[in-house]
This record gives C-alpha cells, structure tokens and sequence, in this order.
C-alpha cells in the first residue's frame, strides 16, 4: 500500500519525477530548456518544492508570485491548452504513481485549481 505523502522529502520527490517526465517531452521541454542550459534546474525544484510544502504543510518557505511569473513567462513562450493538460496528467500520475492519502489528492486538486486559475488569467491577458 501507498503512503501518503508526508515530508518536504515526499514532495520534492514527487518535483523531480515529475520534472524529469516534462523535460523528456519534445512539446514540453521548450519550457525548461533555460534551467538546463543555465544549469539552475535543482534551484528551480528546490524552489517549486518550497511552493508546495507551503500548500500542503503551511510552512512559509516560498517568496514569489508564482502567477505573475508565468504570466511573464507566457509573453515569451505561449502556453496553449494542451500545455496545462499534459502538465496536470504528469503531475497527478506522478503523485498516483507512488503515493496514496490526503495529502495525495489535496496536491493533485490544487494543481487542477492553479492551471484553471493561470488559463483564466492568460486568456484575459492575451
């Protein structure tokens, strides 16, 4: 039986299997393809991991805008619908894949939010 996930150690784990599936995607790739080529890719996961411990623990370890970064991010590479598909069908067979618990299925509902959100503001942006 699966765990639920219960450490900062569950959720970047969850980021870097996650990650690895998006920077393995020819469609996907496009999106990270300055952290590779600036070498900052464990920065960004550890940053990304800060992100969803706040949500599912209530620590306050991440300082950004993560919506105006993407926003910013999009007037350079367009996201389309099939982007945030693909991203939540990675993101939640991940976490399916080796975990199993609240905590599970709070990250996989509130990665739906936040891509329905970010569509939102993108089509009203663009």
């Amino acid at each position: 039986m699966k765990s639920d996930i219960s450490s900062r150690e569950d959720i970047h784990f969850i980021i870097k299997k996650f990650y690895n599936k998006l920077i393995n995607d020819d469609e996907m790739y496009i999106f990270f393809d300055h952290f590779i080529k600036n070498n900052t890719l464990s920065h960004h996961l550890e940053i990304i991991t800060d992100f969803w411990e706040d949500i599912l623990f209530g620590t306050y370890q991440y300082k950004n805008n993560p919506m105006q970064k993407h926003l910013d991010f999009a007037n350079k590479i367009p996201f389309s619908e099939i982007h945030f598909q693909k991203w939540l069908d990675y993101f939640s067979t991940t976490i399916d894949n080796h975990f199993s618990g609240n905590k599970a299925t709070i990250m996989k509902n509130r990665a739906v939010s936040i891509s329905t959100i970010m569509q939102i503001k993108l089509k009203k942006v663009f």
